[in-house]
């Protein structure tokens, strides 16, 4: 009988998979490092056959720990990043560089050459824009292919096929050329509550009348929770698995996530508009739902049924939050690199110091997190970041003062967000965290006490996964809907509530957050 799913989560750094039961026990996970090439501060660059070998290794090695015969997997999942993947007509890679042997055919999430294209996208002033907070951003697709089409109209030529890295994931398994609705619409806009999904006059209006035609897109999207295909005969080959079984609609990561943690309330849309998931490692999305649209600048979305039938996705989020812990680790004499050692070293110090020094610790250091723009609330790429407060103290208890103050500011972003989606209609209660944050203590305890809601932290190693595993349960017919998978596979929650004891201090550090943003808009104007 074939009751267990395969899950394959690619992220900025590696690929994961994991091996799941139909009640939600993760019996084995693996991770296999991804190749990311970094030619400037605003490029990202992946290989896709890179990424498609990780993610069969990954596959190969946690279905072999799990024990699963191959006979027993209903189905496989792949989510990923919004990674824009561009092939030949004929499949083939198409390079945007070449370096050390290896081509490199994939624009990463983070990829921010297109900033003046997403800005012109922005000045264009269409309806569409009102799905992705008024602000096109550089992280989008679009933007993207203005910049391919006008700077390297060689590549442009060649194109035949542009995927979401999910959709590239789907097409490699199956080798059907269907796209999710979920990546369509989040990424491409798409708008899927249209009669048409692809807008005409936007796309003549950026200079992209040519796009579904060159990238061999559909105008249709296949939904979560439905098949895209079935697996092809030399992929199973390659990722271990038999021929033949179901392969899911690919997923973006964070909303893979979302699915995870709120998945057990999708069967009560009273209940899933109270709630929002704050899927966060390298950067951080919140991602709630509501049964009719809620607009608002720096909000992407709303996105008609890009999880949950009916439902309208809301997304907001923070461009640097591991991102910046990470760099404040390799900026420092006494960071000894971003790693998870060093991460963990510089929480363990701070837990002490603030034992001994008590509110005190570090509050004259303030900090303003944009060091990779702001994506919301003020949808502006250009932003920078401010520390504000050094002196001359290069030790490691220096060092562990200014971490903390980026944790701070961290939570306080996340804060505004909230209270920017408060604007537009949405209020949550309760935060169902994931992602790397879920390991660092100090960002889950200030989350609860700056945000002044509920944090929720599924007892899972991986949230994200069993959103994706829940997608392909659902595909392979184990369950009838995505909510009815999501209860069945649902990990129980552990719920940390603010300390009442810390608003008046958070408040004083909202204040001076506040001030900060006046003081530097001050001096851009200058």
């Amino acid at each position: 009988m074939r009751d267990h799913v395969i899950a394959v989560d690619v992220g900025t750094a590696s690929a994961r998979a994991g091996v799941f039961d139909a009640a939600g026990n993760l019996l084995a996970r693996r991770e296999h490092p991804i190749l990311l090439r970094r030619p400037g501060a605003e490029r990202g660059e992946h290989d896709s056959e890179d990424i498609w070998q990780a993610s069969c290794k990954a596959v190969r090695e946690a279905l072999a720990a799990s024990g699963i015969a191959a006979e027993k997997v209903a189905a496989v999942g792949f989510d990923a990043t919004c990674s824009l993947v561009l092939r030949a007509e004929n499949g083939s890679k198409i390079a945007l560089a070449e370096e050390g042997g290896v081509t490199f055919d994939t624009m990463s999430w983070l990829d921010h050459r297109a900033s003046a294209e997403a800005e012109e996208c922005t000045r264009t002033g269409h309806p569409v824009l009102a799905h992705c907070g008024e602000v096109m951003s550089p992280e989008m697709q679009l933007p993207k292919l203005m910049w391919l089409k006008r700077q390297r109209p060689d590549l442009w030529a060649s194109a035949g096929l542009f995927f979401d890295l999910a959709d590239f994931l789907t097409w490699r398994a199956t080798g059907s050329p269907a796209r999710s609705l979920c990546t369509l619409t989040a990424k491409w806009n798409f708008l899927a509550h249209e009669g048409k999904g692809w807008q005409p006059d936007f796309l003549s209006a950026i200079g992209l009348d040519d796009l579904v035609a060159r990238g061999g897109l559909p105008e249709e999207g296949v939904a979560v929770g439905r098949p895209v295909g079935v697996l092809s005969p030399w992929a199973a080959a390659e990722l271990g698995l038999d021929p033949g079984i179901t392969v899911a609609a690919g997923m973006v990561d964070a909303y893979a996530g979302a699915l995870g943690v709120l998945g057990p309330v999708a069967a009560e849309p009273g209940e899933l508009s109270r709630q929002a998931a704050l899927i966060a490692g390298t950067s951080s999305c919140l991602v709630g739902f509501a049964p009719s649209p809620l607009f608002g600048r720096s909000i992407w979305g709303p996105y008609f049924e890009a999880i949950f039938p009916g439902q309208w996705l809301i997304e907001a989020g923070q461009s640097a939050t591991g991102g910046l812990l990470g760099h404040i680790l390799l900026a420092h004499v006494e960071g000894g690199g971003a790693t998870t050692a060093a991460h963990q070293r510089v929480i363990a110090r701070i837990m002490e110091m603030r034992a001994e020094e008590g509110t005190n610790f570090g509050e004259r250091i303030n900090i303003l997190p944009d060091f990779h723009g702001n994506r919301s609330p003020f949808a502006d790429d250009r932003l920078t970041g401010t520390i504000a407060g050094l002196t001359l103290d290069a030790s490691f208890d220096g060092l562990c003062r200014v971490y903390w103050r980026a944790c701070v500011a961290i939570a306080l972003g996340l804060r505004q967000i909230l209270e920017t989606l408060e604007t537009s209609g949405f209020a949550p209660e309760r935060l169902h965290l994931t992602g790397g944050h879920v390991r660092n203590p100090l960002l889950v305890e200030l989350y609860a006490d700056v945000t002044r809601r509920e944090i929720a932290v599924a007892q899972t190693e991986d949230a994200v996964l069993l959103g994706t595993a829940i997608n392909a349960a659902t595909a392979a017919g184990l369950f009838a809907t995505l909510a009815e998978a999501g209860a069945a596979m649902a990990r129980p929650v552990t719920v940390m509530r603010p300390n009442p004891a810390t608003r008046s201090l958070y408040d004083r550090d909202y204040t001076r957050f506040r001030a900060m943003q006046r003081h530097r808009a001050e001096l851009d104007a200058l």
